[in-house]
């Protein structure tokens, strides 16, 4: 059957079409992308605008024709941290919901962190053990760790590269001061649930997924993404340690022209750059594998779990 995945996230909206059936791996078919940044639509009490709910709303429509237009049977429609944590959260999902028909599911930061867990096991399968999956968004960073497919612990915090750079880096490029204070920021966060992982032991595997992580690797010498998913591509401390303080000199018409850095989110480099450092150092971890699977496959997986257990 064709699945379709609207993801409402706190930078694109995603529509990712799939055919696939219990027991056999999804293969995507049709990728329909728009950029809304909705983690820096944010007003001062907290709250979408009405312009950023119209550019939604209008963005979820399209995306809507085009699922029908690739012949989607089964939709499933989520948002993650930008919508979850608005002020006005449920007046923007019964607007979507009145003028699209699309009904929103608003998941949590942990149930964030279990689907993409989710996936990277799968991509990885049994043999990777007990597994460390760490995910940069644009509102939150997602970790997870467990040996199983359902992790032994997962938490979000608020430290995606949207939300930082819009409330925390001014400037083009960011004050020293500034990307001082945020890397306090960050290191202090994730600090604080250390111990929670420490307790289960090191992992045999650490992985990262997400655009900013791809980039980061792109960027210290990873295979390009036209050179297929199966192609073996990792992010080393090393070298990311070496790149901060040159990603935060350079102003973001520079970090777009790097390779592998999209226009879109060259802006929020720098702050993404500071939470992937962060994460590798506080948990001592000197290389991370790349997954090509996250959040979207993960949900698209249980779907068909649930298919098959029906």
């Amino acid at each position: 059957m064709r699945l379709g995945v609207l993801d409402v996230g706190s930078n694109t909206v995603h529509l990712l079409v799939v055919d696939a059936h219990p027991g056999a791996r999804p293969l995507p078919a049709h990728s329909h992308k728009a950029e809304l940044r909705l983690a820096q639509l944010l007003d001062a009490d907290g709250a979408i605008g009405a312009e950023g709910v119209d550019r939604l709303t209008a963005v979820v429509r399209r995306a809507l024709q085009a699922a029908e237009d690739k012949g989607v049977e089964d939709l499933l429609p989520f948002a993650t941290s930008a919508v979850r944590e608005a002020g006005n959260a449920d007046e923007v999902l019964a607007r979507v919901r009145a003028e699209t028909g699309v009904e929103l599911a608003v998941l949590s930061g942990a149930e964030e962190a279990r689907l993409t867990f989710l996936a990277a096991r799968r991509w990885f399968g049994w043999s990777a053990g007990k597994l460390l999956v760490l995910d940069i968004g644009g509102g939150s960073l997602e970790i997870a760790y467990g040996i199983d497919e359902e992790p032994d612990a997962a938490v979000s915090l608020p430290l995606g590269a949207g939300r930082l750079t819009a409330a925390r880096l001014p400037g083009d490029p960011p004050g020293p001061e500034a990307v001082r204070a945020l890397r306090r920021h960050v290191r202090t966060e994730i600090a604080r649930t250390v111990g929670e992982f420490s307790r289960f032991g090191a992992p045999d595997r650490v992985v990262a997924t997400s655009k900013t992580f791809k980039q980061l690797a792109r960027l210290t010498g990873a295979a390009r993404s036209a050179e297929g998913l199966y192609v073996q591509r990792e992010l080393k401390r090393s070298s990311l340690e070496s790149w901060v303080p040159r990603l935060a000199a350079m102003t973001t018409a520079e970090r777009a022209d790097l390779p592998g850095v999209s226009e879109g989110r060259a802006n929020q480099l720098v702050a993404g750059a500071l939470v992937a450092e962060a994460a590798m150092d506080l948990f001592a971890v000197e290389t991370v594998e790349i997954c090509p699977w996250a959040l979207r496959e993960g949900v698209i997986l249980r779907r068909l779990d649930h298919m098959h257990h029906a």
